[in-house]
């Protein structure tokens, strides 16, 4: 075959091959839209806003400490010879109660020597005093006149001046015995709890030495760390309010969870944390042991314990209390209103660990979008779900925004 029925032949084919191409794409269905596209508005729960008068919880921490809190030392040295049962440590001893006993027999003994020397002194006074009155006996015979100086020492007056500073030696001497062998018996001086006994029976003590800790069972202290700017909505005792700001004490890692322990403000202690830079007030709660006859079975304090404490702050007025967690980035909520999105702008009077309390941005009919959604823009469609319109649980939901969208994350 010649070159040119080749050529021929190829070229034939190309344009075979061009036609179908044409063919093909010039008979390809196109797609037609079958509808207007709808805009479907966002699914969301909402909930009232609680308008009127609230008190905000402020929750904090602090460690218990006891109000009266001492070492026992003796002020007479001596054995010991006998111990209280109540003194060991976790035991309980009433004011008064004797605690130990020291061995009484030397000062005893001192006791009826000082007896002895001022019997001895008083004779003394007597004899003196029968001396100055032969003395006025033979002045007044003599009937002489004299100076008074010289008065004075014919009457024996400095005589039986000595003789009186040596009773009252005597007395004072005698009143010491008795007070050295009255501290031979060692006593509560308060209803206290026993933390420590650092003696026994035998040990030889002298004054200084620690017999052992013991603190009061009436009241124990919680000191609490609060912020500084929390602080004017707390509420100490003044004159037309002898407690305070009612606290409840809670051991999270030791108690039930249902239970807890009440105290009352007591007092702000003047000065910052170091480290933290926070407020420290003090906590009373009373009967910290429940040993009151008439109290219910209630949780003991521990000296030194880690509690959560709830305070109840001043009353706040004419103000909506919502949860925080619908409070939105930059103090801002997001509100339904004719089935828009409504981002509002609020102004927070406090916080506490549930509830913002708001005085400015909204009103009492607001309905609050509770739920959590990824992007949002002011004016976007919403609607209701069934089950959401009180708004007491969000969830998570994701909607894709158009160009020039605000973007907003939830809160915790």
């Amino acid at each position: 075959m010649s070159n040119k029925k080749i050529w021929i032949i190829s070229i034939g084919i190309l344009l075979t091959a061009a036609l179908i191409t044409f063919i093909i794409f010039s008979t390809e269905p196109t797609a037609k839209k079958s509808g207007a596209t709808k805009e479907t508005a966002m699914l969301v729960d909402v909930t009232k806003v609680e308008y009127g008068q609230f008190r905000p919880t402020i929750v904090s921490t602090g460690t218990v400490r006891p109000v009266d809190d001492i070492n026992l030392s003796p002020r007479v040295t001596g054995q010991v010879i006998s111990l209280a049962d109540g003194f060991e440590p976790g035991g309980n001893v009433k004011e008064g109660e004797v605690l130990l006993q020291i061995d009484p027999a030397d000062y005893q003994n001192i006791l009826m020597l000082r007896k002895s020397d001022l019997h001895q002194a008083i004779a003394d006074l007597n004899i003196e005093e029968g001396r100055q009155d032969v003395a006025m006996l033979d002045y007044q015979l003599i009937g002489d006149t004299l100076a008074e100086e010289d008065l004075s020492l014919v009457l024996r007056e400095p005589q039986l001046n000595a003789v009186k500073a040596r009773v009252e030696a005597a007395r004072a001497a005698v009143k010491q015995a008795e007070l050295d062998l009255q501290r031979t018996t060692i006593r509560s001086p308060f209803d206290a709890h026993i933390l420590s006994r650092n003696v026994n029976i035998g040990s030889q003590i002298a004054p200084g030495d620690d017999l052992g800790r013991l603190v009061g069972m009436d009241e124990y202290w919680v000191i609490v760390t609060v912020p500084v700017a929390k602080l004017r909505w707390l509420r100490f005792p003044d004159e037309e309010n002898p407690k305070g700001s009612e606290v409840r004490i809670r051991n999270r890692s030791a108690w039930e969870d249902d239970e807890y322990r009440v105290g009352y403000l007591d007092r702000l202690i003047g000065s910052l944390e170091d480290q933290t830079r926070l407020a420290r007030v003090l906590v009373s709660v009373p009967d910290p042991l429940g040993q009151e006859v008439d109290s219910i079975e209630v949780p003991q304090l521990m000296i030194g314990a880690f509690v959560e404490a709830s305070v109840m702050g001043r009353e706040i007025k004419d103000v909506i209390r919502l949860e925080r967690n619908f409070v939105r980035n930059n103090e801002t909520v997001w509100v339904m209103d004719d089935g828009k999105l409504r981002i509002r702008n609020i102004d927070i009077v406090m916080n506490d660990a549930m509830y913002a309390y708001i005085r400015e941005g909204l009103e009492a009919n607001d309905q609050i979008v509770t739920t959590n959604l990824s992007t949002v823009t002011d004016g976007a469609p919403l609607r209701v779900s069934e089950a959401g319109s009180t708004g007491s649980e969000s969830r998570n939901v994701g909607s894709s925004a158009p160009t020039g969208t605000h973007t907003a994350g939830s809160t915790d």
